[in-house]
């Protein structure tokens, strides 16, 4: 079993005298570099000059740079910038900062594992992945409650490279919940997979289909709607809270006995073997290196998918119906 570590197994002290580089004040960026702050450490922000998230660190009161600079004052730097554009930046700017004995961190382990960008073997390499979106993260920070994440070191120059990667899960809220050790392959197939075949791929195309099903047989866009896209944060909550057999429990018998009796014959083995097929594209790099030609090329592919998604029926009806529920969503 892979072994967790909690508040008592990491040592916040080791940050002490540690200034601490956020490269990317996006989703997690933003969230990470606010916990940090606030748990005490010493924390300047890169981000592209004069872009909104420049303004957004600045106004959020952070020293802002560029990464370049950024990345010589720091003795940890994090890579939360997006997995396509890393590769050039660390070439670009990180790379010519990275003294010896310093720590790259980062929040996947997609660059890592695909040898995009290769570290010298003087400065530890680790990872911390909170399992979560930024927003909740500093939500349930100033909760004083975390999610769970995953750490992981890929180089061990110091030593210490876990023991700091554990300081940093708890200073940024994540031993609250528990982080689990793991290596940046598995984190980032895992990841990667799931994106692709669970609650990603699996379960919008899922829903997708399901409205169409419901639609094409005649029955009214809005109802289908509400009872596949708009139940499904019910039992998402159910589930995180109970597991599968709780959630079910809580259900109408009803729906408990359609459940558990017709699961396999939606998700057949047919399924389950193109999930073995995405599985294997995602560890031999077919998926990894697609992303990154698609990135090189001005990403047309993924703007086109990203039109289909919202020309979709079940979207068109859905953005009508969110607008009668203004609840749902906040500024």
């Amino acid at each position: 079993m892979a072994k967790m570590y909690y508040d008592q197994d990491a040592d916040l002290s080791l940050l002490d005298g540690r200034t601490i580089g956020i490269i990317g004040y996006g989703s997690q960026g933003h969230a990470q570099a606010l916990n940090l702050r606030d748990s005490g450490c010493k924390v300047i922000v890169a981000d592209a000059p004069g872009s909104n998230a420049w303004k957004a660190a600045e106004k959020a009161g952070f020293n802002v740079s560029d990464a370049a600079e950024a990345a010589k004052k720091s003795d940890i730097i994090v890579f939360l910038a997006p997995d396509d554009l890393q590769p050039q930046i660390y070439r670009q700017s990180i790379a010519p900062g990275l003294a010896p004995g310093k720590v790259l961190q980062f929040a996947h382990g997609f660059n890592i594992y695909y040898h995009q960008i290769s570290p010298p073997p003087t400065i530890d390499v680790t990872m911390v992945a909170p399992k979560i979106h930024g927003i909740l993260l500093r939500k349930l920070y100033t909760e004083n409650q975390g999610p769970p994440g995953s750490v992981a070191v890929h180089q061990d120059t110091s030593g210490k490279a876990l023991p700091i990667a554990l300081a940093y899960a708890r200073a940024i809220g994540c031993t609250r919940g528990g982080v689990v050790e793991t290596t940046f392959k598995e984190e980032t197939v895992t990841d990667i997979f799931n994106e692709q075949c669970g609650i990603g791929g699996g379960v919008v195309g899922i829903l997708k289909t399901g409205w169409e099903v419901l639609v094409e047989a005649g029955y009214s866009e809005e109802t289908a709607y509400f009872e596949l896209f708009h139940e499904l944060k019910g039992v998402a909550d159910l589930i995180n809270s109970y597991g599968i057999p709780g959630m079910i429990r809580r259900c109408s018998q009803t729906a408990q006995y359609g459940i558990m009796s017709r699961q396999h014959r939606v998700i057949d083995d047919s399924v389950k073997e193109n999930m073995r097929r995405l599985l294997r594209e995602i560890e031999d790099g077919t998926f990894a290196h697609q992303w990154l030609l698609e990135g090189s090329i001005g990403h047309p592919n993924y703007l086109t998918l990203l039109s289909m998604e919202d020309e979709h029926g079940s979207e068109v009806a859905g953005s009508k119906l969110r607008e009668l529920m203004p609840w749902l969503t906040k500024p």
